[in-house]
């Protein structure tokens, strides 16, 4: 297995025992068309992430947008991957919107590209070692020289990029092996949605870290793809310049999700106005 495992090479802690994953902590969270979101920040975010990697637990974060919710609202299995997290962040700007007009005035955006690096901060001050998993070897290298170069004391122990096919079972084994020797406490996971969230769901309990997947993040830290001005980013149209840089290649995820998400969200936000939409899970402190 072609995986970087620094902390091994430097004489580390042998394999760790797998841990029975802890029950999820409760946190204020809404239903958006059936799908749990977490109104949050990301210093929120980044502390709660922290917090379980200090203590070694196995979770797994999904960082939501329109896709992520639409091809849950499409497909009730991955639904219950994505309600199964212990966080759910608000990736996209309608999300952020929505969970505005419900009441959560301080939500904001917490974008994988831009919470990668956040908790690679905190991790780094923190003496937290990290991992990286998917992506093409190319970009992840790129991607890990970059962080390393803005975080000159992260711990990265692991770094792998797995094949573009259906992995054996035994390769499967061999990776989670890999990557719970490495001592990695944070593993970042970049196999685009919904592969690494299913892929995060199958290996809760498994996996001794706290699995983030954060798709996209790898290419753009890594310089391999533009990220959208930041003017677009805050009016919600990053999809209309990712759009224009890969037609080919997201058009449908645009083009059919979008529509169909304005119209479900706006009468979902309107039934639950008038006391007929779905219940809210959790309550409102401080939001």
């Amino acid at each position: 297995m072609p995986a970087t495992t620094d902390r091994c090479a430097r004489g580390g802690p042998p394999q760790l025992s797998r841990r029975q994953r802890p029950r999820r902590e409760l946190a204020v969270e809404e239903t958006i068309l059936g799908t749990r979101v977490h109104p949050s920040n990301y210093a929120d975010a980044t502390g709660r992430i922290l917090g379980w990697a200090s203590r070694s637990e196995s979770r797994y974060v999904c960082v939501a947008n329109v896709h992520m919710l639409m091809e849950a609202h499409d497909d009730p299995t991955f639904r219950d991957v994505v309600n199964g997290a212990d966080f759910v962040t608000s990736d996209g700007m309608p999300l952020v919107w929505l969970l505005r007009a419900r009441g959560y005035k301080s939500a904001e955006r917490v974008y994988g590209p831009d919470l990668t690096p956040a908790i690679c901060s905190a991790a780094a001050t923190a003496g937290i070692p990290v991992g990286f998993f998917g992506g093409e070897d190319s970009v992840r290298i790129a991607m890990v020289d970059r962080l390393r170069e803005r975080f000159p004391t992260l711990d990265v122990v692991y770094s792998y990029s797995p094949p573009f096919r259906p992995l054996s079972a035994e390769e499967e084994a061999e990776i989670v092996n890999d990557i719970n020797a490495s001592g990695a406490r944070i593993l970042f996971v970049g196999l685009g949605c919904p592969k690494q969230e299913r892929w995060m769901a199958r290996h809760v309990g498994r996996v001794d870290a706290v699995m983030i997947g954060v798709g996209a993040a790898f290419d753009f830290i890594a310089g391999t793809k533009p990220k959208a001005p930041p003017a677009l980013q805050r009016f919600g149209l990053e999809w209309l310049f990712r759009l224009a840089c890969e037609p080919r290649r997201l058009w449908r995820r645009y083009l059919y999700h979008n529509p169909r998400f304005v119209v479900l969200a706006a009468a979902e936000l309107i039934r639950s106005r008038t006391g007929r939409g779905p219940a809210v899970v959790g309550n409102h402190p401080g939001y």
